[in-house]
């Protein structure tokens, strides 16, 4: 595996910035997560990786040797798409053995079975080998696209949200078997997804990517309770992150320059009574709307009467509130922004 290293890359389309200026280093042997959504230059950051699109300006290196002139097939990198792109006349061991055959890197046919049958047993599907490959279901023809690319064993793999397209159970599990086989590989990942959950359960670090840029890189858990904006603070949490205008709660001692106060479901606290002043108490006005029952918490919809706000409050399934139930909220944690939505530390 190789380490993947972009300098000040661009990418314009016409008029358009899709890629503005992004630097990243990514060590061997890292799940890298790119996070954010359509039209944020996802794609586009991994297609000039993969040399599907040429720079404007900026350099791409992997493994330490510039490739940002080099044609996609010398760059060593298998690449994921979204949709399957299997080759329907084919078996799934012809799909799998396929990369293995190029006259690029052409291997001796009983490396290629070899080869070919570990993979597939890593992937749960080397019952399948000699069927059709428009004879599986959508998540058995994920892992064989997965597969052709883990067969090649790459210095880089590069995936575009190759989850996207399946029912929920299915991305739920094929997230755990990837997880487990970069793991096992020690495999250097470059992925990208606007779920933020894909992101926070996958990657060793994330980089969320507004409008091009590269705005913030950092673990999951940095990046969740250190969110350096309002918008990288909106990319990750479910649900999402209340966002509210700083006026809405005068009594509360915050820095000058905010204009918008965040705070996370699990952050917002409920009172049935009206409760000792305090700095954190943040309004006395406030009412039940709605309630998401859920396992183990209930998601409380509060409205801050005469605003027309409304917060979403994580409770304990053990406190029961009812629809126009009078409240007031605590705010324990609350993130500051000032008028550009940067973050403002108190």
């Amino acid at each position: 595996m190789a380490e993947l290293r972009l300098s000040g890359v661009v990418k314009r389309f016409g008029g358009v910035t899709a890629v503005d200026g992004v630097g990243l280093d990514i060590p061997s042997g890292e799940f890298f997560v790119l996070l954010g959504p359509s039209g944020a230059g996802k794609t586009t950051t991994l297609r000039l990786v993969a040399g599907l699109e040429r720079p404007d300006a900026g350099r791409v290196s992997i493994g330490g040797r510039d490739v940002t002139a080099l044609a996609p097939a010398l760059r060593d990198v298998a690449f994921v798409f979204q949709q399957y792109s299997l080759y329907p006349h084919l078996s799934v061991f012809d799909n799998l053995a396929f990369p293995l055959r190029s006259p690029l890197r052409p291997s001796p046919e009983t490396e290629v079975r070899r080869k070919v049958e570990e993979v597939a047993r890593m992937l749960r599907i080397h019952d399948k080998l000699q069927n059709p490959a428009t004879r599986l279901s959508g998540g058995q023809m994920q892992r064989v696209a997965i597969g052709r690319a883990l067969v090649r064993s790459p210095a880089l793999y590069l995936m575009d949200e190759p989850l996207s397209s399946l029912d929920a159970k299915l991305r739920n599990d094929l997230r755990l078997e990837l997880k487990r086989i970069q793991q096992d590989l020690g495999a250097t990942m470059l992925y990208v997804t606007h779920d933020q959950i894909e992101a926070m359960t996958l990657a060793t670090r994330i980089g969320v990517l507004d409008a091009g840029r590269l705005v913030q890189v950092g673990t999951p858990q940095q990046i969740y309770e250190n969110p350096g904006s309002a918008h990288v603070a909106s990319r990750l949490g479910s649900p999402r992150i209340n966002l509210v205008a700083r006026g809405l709660f005068p009594q509360l001692d915050g820095p000058e320059r905010a204009v918008t106060v965040g705070i996370r479901a699990e952050h917002l606290r409920l009172h049935r009574r009206p409760a000792a002043s305090g700095p954190g108490l943040a309004h006395r006005g406030a009412s039940v709307r709605r309630i998401e029952r859920l396992s183990d918490l209930h998601l409380v919809h509060v409205g801050l009467d005469d605003s027309g706000q409304e917060l979403i409050v994580s409770a304990p399934a053990n406190e029961s509130f009812e629809p126009n139930d009078a409240v007031q909220v605590e705010l324990l944690r609350p993130l500051w922004f000032d008028a550009e939505g940067q973050r403002i530390h108190a």
